[in-house]
């Protein structure tokens, strides 16, 4: 079963309002290539980031899972697309910017795998274009390896997610979703996802071939580092 799938119907309400990943983009924008006409989205979900600029921009989507690909056609109807792996896709079209938000990089176990999502990146981008994405460094995944699990309420249903390391940079996600049937019913969704944490460096290191990178940003302004949260990238297109 591929990933997410059993995520998915709770995604939305667990990752609660985007205003703020969608106002990071705007800004961007607005600096960097404010004639942009078209954008693409990596690992786009339930569509929730494309939602924010609907009407605005000529939308596409790249994901792997149906179930969260099902959700985004009703959310963004007038966008195209696509059930793809975004290391191994080809749209044959080109757009002003691509996105990858809310750490769906990390979720590529090999780092291998990032630097084909950036060349695909490259691919579908105008020379000139934008590649914006963000990462959970490998710093604040560490530290949450070392936590208890979290525990929400949502919705009158409960969420138990537990991170924990391997031997390597990899960590292993595992979400226990207890969705409410009845007053003392509850129905377990059990999925495991993987993230991998990269030094900032390396990172740098494979957009070098691709890009410019013409911002590094916390999401809380704090010092961009390896024991940052979540760092912002912002890069313009070589041809």
């Amino acid at each position: 079963m591929g990933i997410y799938a059993k995520f998915a119907a709770f995604y939305d309400e667990l990752m609660g309002d985007r205003s703020e990943t969608i106002d990071q983009v705007r800004s961007y924008l607005a600096k960097h290539l404010p004639t942009a006409t078209s954008l693409l989205e990596l690992g786009c979900g339930t569509g929730a980031l494309l939602a924010g600029f609907a009407g605005e921009l000529a939308l596409a989507g790249v994901d792997q899972s149906p179930e969260m690909l099902a959700i985004a056609a009703e959310r963004v109807p007038g966008a195209t697309l696509t059930q793809a792996d975004m290391t191994e896709f080809s749209l044959g079209a080109r757009y002003d910017v691509v996105i990858c938000l809310f750490d769906t990089l990390n979720h590529l176990p090999r780092f291998d795998d990032w630097a084909e999502a950036f060349k695909r990146a490259h691919e579908h981008l105008v020379e000139g274009g934008l590649f914006i994405f963000d990462v959970n460094t490998i710093g604040r995944l560490r530290g949450l390896g070392r936590q208890q699990p979290y525990v929400e309420d949502f919705a009158g249903n409960y969420v138990i997610m537990n991170i924990t390391p391997t031997d390597s940079d990899v960590f292993v996600w595992e979400v226990k979703i207890f969705e409410r049937l009845g007053e003392d019913i509850f129905k377990l969704h059990h999925e495991t996802i993987l993230e991998l944490g990269v030094p900032l460096a390396q990172i740098r290191a494979a957009l070098e071939p691709y890009f410019d990178v013409l911002a590094e940003d916390d999401q809380d302004g704090h010092l961009v580092s390896d024991d940052a949260d979540r760092i912002f990238f912002a890069c313009r297109s070589r041809g």
